[in-house]
């Protein structure tokens, strides 16, 4: 069941700026330089409001919908489009097969997605501007802003690689048309922006779930770090993650995706959602791939669906097939409901399975509550294990191994007949059996895409998927060709599109 709701619902509320008026002071000595404000002037919580509205960004459908899904997990090699023949006819050659569209609408929303959040996040940076004498908590409200927008250029320099940097409020259309900044450019904001984050960002909100802390602003970091391959800096990111205590892999398997585990110690980054039938501050992420039937089965579009590849993959008994994998023409734990034969596909995302008796409760089979996990707990301690194993050596090759193990431990759970202690010290049978347990722990959860290209695998493994219209210059979509058009030729198209 959903809890903390009225916590939740800070994100979601209308933001209302408040005007600012100065008073005459006859006393020329307490006369503050203009447009300078000390947090004495500011009505209780103004920097709070305009963070929360920041937050509110990552509920959009670029952000944590389908525009999400499509450019993350379904051009990975272990997941299909799926939906149906007529979307499947439309959208499957480009995110199945890779001919990329310059017009097609997901990537134009995923732009302006995470455009968004990076602009709502530089308008509480300029609020912040205005302030002298900081206090700790204006700081840490800084540091939410940084983190957000790092994450969101995160995702864009992954997505399309070089894209404008924007890092001031925007007061007008020109001054947001700017040319493409590259990569090094882009990273060296996420670096500072993360570094800052970290510096100020509390280890934990009391009572506000959702909320980044610097755990959160680590993590990213780590995996801005293995995205480049700078391997030392990202094992002691990730440790300093691990090392907190504040997170753990105690929760089972299980029951990481249900409704009731939502900001549990497993989550490092989760996007709220809120709708219970009355307040509606949800997101569409669980509709966009929930079952494509009809009737009590109507839960969703049904895009993002795992293929056999992801299947196969799993070793004989591993408990973490059946959490990830929903079967058509079945009875499916937890909820003891027997999928339809005749569904338009044999498997869907387990992964975004919403509880049947809120779907009654809240008088929607949408799932419009669902939170989206970005950031586990498992992806960090499995981050570290790579990093320590990349970096070599007997000692690190001792730290890659236990942190592998704690993950098979827990998915194992207590049976020892299934998922063996890997136990092999030679550097490439372990980079090999991490990258399996990568694919495996974190299955249809939006990750595997950029795995394979930091690992400079993904040409190989597309094609053995039978997925044969990938290229190296596929790791990157081009620009939406509107954003061209828009800026009257000051952005540059990718090349070779």
């Amino acid at each position: 069941m959903k809890t903390q709701n009225i916590h939740k619902a800070m994100f979601a509320l209308p933001i209302i700026l408040l005007l600012l008026t100065g008073s005459c002071s006859r006393d020329w000595l307490d006369i503050k330089p203009k447009g300078r404000f000390t947090e004495d002037d500011l009505p209780t919580g103004s920097l709070e409001e305009q963070v929360f509205a920041a937050y509110s960004g990552l509920r959009s459908e670029g952000t944590s919908g389908l525009q999400y899904v499509a450019l993350h997990n379904i051009r990975s090699d272990d997941a299909d489009l799926g939906s149906n023949t007529g979307d499947e006819a439309a959208a499957g050659p480009i995110y199945d097969n890779f001919s990329y569209s310059l017009s097609h609408w997901l990537a134009e929303g995923y732009w302006s997605g995470h455009f968004g959040v990076i602009n709502l996040s530089n308008n509480v940076l300029a609020a912040a501007d205005s302030i002298e004498n900081l206090t700790e908590g204006t700081l840490a409200n800084i540091g939410e802003a940084k983190f957000l927008r790092a994450w969101a250029y995160f995702n864009l320099v992954r997505t399309f690689g070089e894209v404008p940097i924007i890092n001031f409020r925007i007061t007008d259309q020109a001054s947001a048309n700017r040319p493409k900044s590259t990569i090094p450019e882009i990273y060296e904001l996420i670096d500072a922006d993360l570094q800052d984050a970290v510096a100020s960002l509390p280890n934990e909100w009391n009572g506000f779930p959702g909320r980044v802390t610097r755990g959160t602003a680590l993590a990213l970091q780590t995996k801005t770090f293995m995205a480049r391959q700078r391997y030392q800096e990202a094992l002691s990111s990730a440790q300093e993650v691990i090392n907190s205590g504040i997170y753990d892999l105690s929760l089972p398997y299980n029951m990481i995706f249900r409704e009731e585990s939502e900001n549990s110690k497993e989550s490092i980054f989760e996007i709220q959602a809120l709708y219970d039938g009355v307040n509606d501050f949800g997101v569409t992420y669980a509709s966009r791939q929930g079952v494509r039937g009809s009737g009590v089965w109507n839960l969703g579009w049904g895009w993002n669906i795992p293929n056999q590849r992801l299947l196969d993959a799993f070793e004989p008994g591993d408990p973490r097939k059946d959490v990830t994998v929903l079967y058509s023409d079945s009875t499916n734990a937890p909820y003891g409901e027997r999928l339809p034969a005749g569904l338009p596909r044999p498997y869907w995302n387990k992964k975004v399975y919403t509880n049947p008796v809120l779907r009654r409760q809240y008088g929607s089979q949408m799932g419009q509550w669902f939170n989206v996990r970005i950031i586990r707990y498992a992806d960090i301690v499995l981050l570290a294990a790579e990093a320590a194993n990349e970096i070599g050596g007997e000692g690190h090759i001792d730290l890659a191994l236990g942190y592998l193990e704690q993950v098979r431990a827990r998915a194992r759970s207590n049976n020892n007949s299934v998922l063996p202690e890997v136990t092999t010290r030679d550097q490439n049978e372990l980079r090999q059996a991490i990258r399996h347990e990568r694919q495996v722990e974190l299955g249809m959860e939006n990750e595997r895409f950029y795995d394979l290209i930091r690992w400079g695998i993904d040409v190989e493994t597309m094609h053995a998927a039978g997925k044969t219209g990938y290229q190296i210059r596929n790791r990157f979509y081009p620009i939406p060709q509107a954003e061209i058009d828009r800026s009257n030729g000051v952005l540059i198209q990718n090349p070779d599109y």
